[in-house]
């Protein structure tokens, strides 16, 4: 019966013990069935956001993650030790002693659960904080139960078998909420104090460490009562603690507290968007890693910055009518400032507003492709003075500014004009690019071609110009589309000696310790301009009275140091463009539309120079005045105004100017001739004129397309000279073009149909025929005058007469005139 009664207990007491297994093991399985991994920590952890700076390192925007807010991750020596030490204080003061867990605080919060079914106490270790925070899901955080209590603590106590107690507090530091939408402490201390983590003082530490109990209760910017009355909380733990004397509690309470004006800036944000086009870039290309925590120091000068959008805007709202005022219809402006030694960025204005949206602020005028007008002469003109050409030209190089219809690729006609309408006769290449005059500027373009003119155009870095065959030779008067900072960033060539060098956005990139991960790459300047010719087109656009023509003197382009500067106006007045520099400063100026409407008489002397003018002496402003250094291989040489030859005793107005060595005229002028005429008369004196009454005047041998506009003017002209003294014989026949002994030269690149001289004859009396002979072959025969006609360039010498019919039925020959044609 005994042992009956014994097997019984012992089997009832197996079952109840079976029971109370089981009903642990289910208890376990139901507090950690799908209890996360520690080791799934890392994948939990704040998205980092990426602070971009000035040069000085003033934070111009964060780009802040799609999930979370500002974060950065520091090392643990690079967290201050009040900060530390205040949040041990406050958040766990037996951090370094306890296994992670909080015992008591689980066998508080059990005992309250027993009772009233929710765990409405009890505390949580920075351990258990960081274990709640980074491995439980968002639903279960915020569940108050014993199970997820004990689901903590496990988690919280297998954290400390896997890292150290200071790795523990540094990933608390790094990623607990401190409101403001900012995440760990370095994020915190840039939106509260605008300063990093390493700069905190005590105050400040303890008033971060009291906001992740209730970050939206405490936060200074809408509470700063209630965060006072938190900071001195926790100074107060901190002084029971240890960490803090009484003196310096008191100190800290009453220390005034700055906070930062403006968390969350928008500094220059048409720059900040290429910037991070340029960290996405880094990114794809697996230089920078989206994990990390990027301080993007960039080029920019936010001083800078601020002065050119204050420059803009003051301006283009200068342009607005007033009542009674017709409007010249301009809303809008960009700017960009470069070094031109190093291609720095120093300042962008994408718009004169970004954020308003009447004229699409938000679009970067400053990248945008647009028309440039003739402000991208200045080029075409480096090609046609180097000197290693074969036909190179100089400054001094007379161009006729005369009409002129060319034919176009495509065989249509193609006449340009100046802007003022008018011609200017012979205009030197100083005078012609000083005062931006077209008709020089496209004989200029068809001189050098305008495939090479592209060619030049790519290696200074512009790339939207495209196929050569898609442009005539408008494209000397601004037919091709570029954005402000390509061409501005041309331009730097001409200050930095010829040498191309590109632009940079990015100076480097470090973590938020300040450990460098990133410097930006520079590729080797690029010689694209003999220095020889850079300095020469400097000295040539800071010319003020080499510009008279075209703008006056002391024009708006005229600073109070040397600067050179090129405007550019498009038809229509679409677009108007002022770019200049000085050795050390390059800023180009947009002004117009962005939907390309038409603006009313604003060119770029009126548009955009005064932005120009007044960016440019802000910017500079305490600088000293630094003239372009001059390379060796120049010299100056004393020439004839009209021809840039040397000056005869004939020649009535000479000049100073410039050339490269090797360049320099060997050949006198032969514009200025001296001629006699007969006092008494007026008339071309002949070998019957009495000595005394020979008198020797100075007349103009100038090319025949010239000619007529010298008139005008009431030049005195050799060939309406050479057209008396023929008429003075009545049966005279004479060739006025070609001179003798002439050379002519064919150039390589250009098509031969184009290359013709003009074949002019003058007559005495009259002729019922004339007929021009090359080489004893009739080139024309004329029954009328004028006896013009036109003769394609042929390598070898010629022979050309010129044999008439008179009245009478006589033949009539002139002297014959022999030319050579080279290659």
């Amino acid at each position: 019966m005994k042992n009956r009664l014994a097997s019984i207990l012992r089997k009832k007491s197996t079952r109840i013990i079976l029971s109370i297994v089981a009903v642990f093991v289910g208890l376990l399985v139901y507090i950690f069935w799908d209890l996360p991994s520690v080791d799934s920590l890392p994948k939990n952890l704040n998205t980092p956001s990426a602070r971009i700076t000035d040069r000085n390192g003033r934070l111009l925007y964060e780009i802040l993650p799609t999930e979370g807010g500002r974060h950065a991750v520091l090392s643990f020596e690079g967290i201050p030790q009040c900060m530390k030490d205040a949040t041990i204080a406050v958040e766990d003061k037996n951090f370094y002693t306890n296994p992670g867990v909080d015992l008591q605080g689980i066998i508080r919060a059990l005992w309250i659960n027993l009772q009233g079914g929710e765990t409405i106490a009890g505390g949580s270790t920075i351990t258990q904080q960081v274990a709640r925070n980074l491995l439980l899901s968002q639903n279960e955080r915020t569940e108050r139960t014993l199970r997820r209590k004990l689901r903590e603590a496990f988690l919280a106590w297998e954290l400390t078998q896997k890292l150290s107690k200071n790795d523990i507090l540094a990933l608390y530091l790094n990623q607990v909420n401190y409101g403001g939408m900012s995440y760990g402490v370095e994020a915190a201390s840039q939106t509260y104090f605008g300063k990093p983590a390493s700069d905190l003082l005590l105050p400040e530490c303890a008033l971060l460490a009291g906001l992740p109990q209730a970050p939206g209760i405490y936060n200074p910017f809408t509470n700063p009562d209630l965060a006072k009355e938190r900071q001195k909380i926790v100074l107060g733990l901190m002084e029971d603690q240890g960490y803090i004397t009484h003196a310096q509690r008191v100190e800290a309470e009453s220390a005034p507290v700055s906070y930062n004006p403006a968390p969350y800036p928008i500094e220059a944000p048409h720059f900040i968007w290429i910037v991070k086009d340029q960290i996405d870039a880094l990114i794809a290309e697996g230089k920078l890693s989206p994990s990390q925590s990027l301080v993007v120091r960039t080029t920019l000068d936010l001083d800078d910055q601020h002065v050119a959008e204050q420059i803009v805007a003051r301006r283009i709202e200068g342009f607005k009518p007033k009542e009674g005022e017709i409007s010249h219809n301009v809303n809008n402006a960009a700017l960009v400032a470069l070094d031109p030694r190093t291609g720095e960025i120093l300042a962008l204005v994408g718009s004169a507003g970004y954020f308003n949206a009447s004229i699409d602020g938000a679009l970067d005028m400053a990248t945008a492709p647009r028309q440039t007008g003739s402000a991208f002469k200045p080029f075409i003109y480096a090609l046609v003075l180097d000197p290693t050409r074969p036909n190179f030209w100089t400054a001094a190089t007379p161009i006729m500014d005369v009409t002129t219809t060319f034919i176009t690729h495509d065989g249509a006609p193609y006449t340009p004009k100046d802007y003022d309408g008018r011609e200017h006769g012979p205009a030197s290449v100083r005078e012609a690019l000083a005062s931006s005059l077209n008709i020089p500027a496209v004989k200029t373009l068809k001189e050098v071609g305008i495939e090479n003119t592209l060619n030049l155009a790519e290696h200074l870095g512009i790339t939207s110009l495209g196929d050569p065959q898609s442009y005539d030779l408008s494209l000397a008067l601004g037919g091709g589309q570029m954005s402000l900072l390509e061409l501005s960033t041309a331009f730097a060539s001409f200050a930095n000696d010829g040498y191309f060098t590109g632009n940079y956005a990015i100076l480097d990139i470090r973590d938020a310790d300040g450990n460098l991960i990133y410097t930006q790459d520079k590729k080797p300047p690029l010689q694209v301009f003999d220095p020889r010719v850079a300095w020469l087109i400097s000295d040539i656009l800071s010319d003020d009275r080499a510009r008279q023509t075209g703008f006056g003197l002391n024009s708006t382009l005229k600073l109070d140091r040397v600067a050179a500067v090129k405007t550019g106006t498009t038809t229509n007045f679409h677009d108007n463009w002022t770019i200049g520099y000085t050795p050390d400063l390059v800023i180009g100026v947009w002004v117009g539309n962005s939907g390309y409407e038409a603006m009313h008489n604003v060119t770029g002397l009126t548009g955009a120079a005064p932005i120009w003018h007044d960016a440019m002496r802000a910017l500079l402003n305490g600088q000293p005045d630094k003239p372009f250094v001059r390379p060796d291989g120049l010299k100056q040489v004393e020439v004839c105004d009209l021809s840039g030859l040397l000056p005869t005793q004939f020649c009535q107005h000479t000049k100073m100017e410039w050339f490269i060595a090797g360049t320099e005229p060997t050949q006198p002028d032969t514009v200025y001739q001296q001629v006699f005429v007969d006092a008494l008369t007026g008339l071309p004196a002949d070998d019957s004129t009495p000595p005394e009454r020979r008198k020797p005047i100075i007349v103009l041998d100038l090319p025949i397309d010239v000619q007529a506009w010298a008139r005008s003017q009431g030049w005195p002209l050799l060939s309406d000279f050479n057209q008396m003294t023929v008429s003075q014989n009545a049966n005279g026949l004479m060739l006025v073009s070609p001179q003798p002994n002439t050379t002519y030269r064919i150039t390589p690149n250009l098509d031969l149909a184009s290359q013709q001289i003009s074949v002019e004859a003058a007559a005495g009396g009259s002729f019922s025929q004339v007929t021009i002979y090359v080489d004893g072959n009739i080139l024309q025969t004329f029954t009328a005058s004028p006896y013009q006609t036109w003769w394609q360039l042929s390598e070898g010498e010629h022979r050309f007469w010129v044999e008439g019919v008179n009245m009478n039925g006589e033949v009539v020959k002139s002297d014959v005139v022999v030319i050579t044609v080279v290659r």
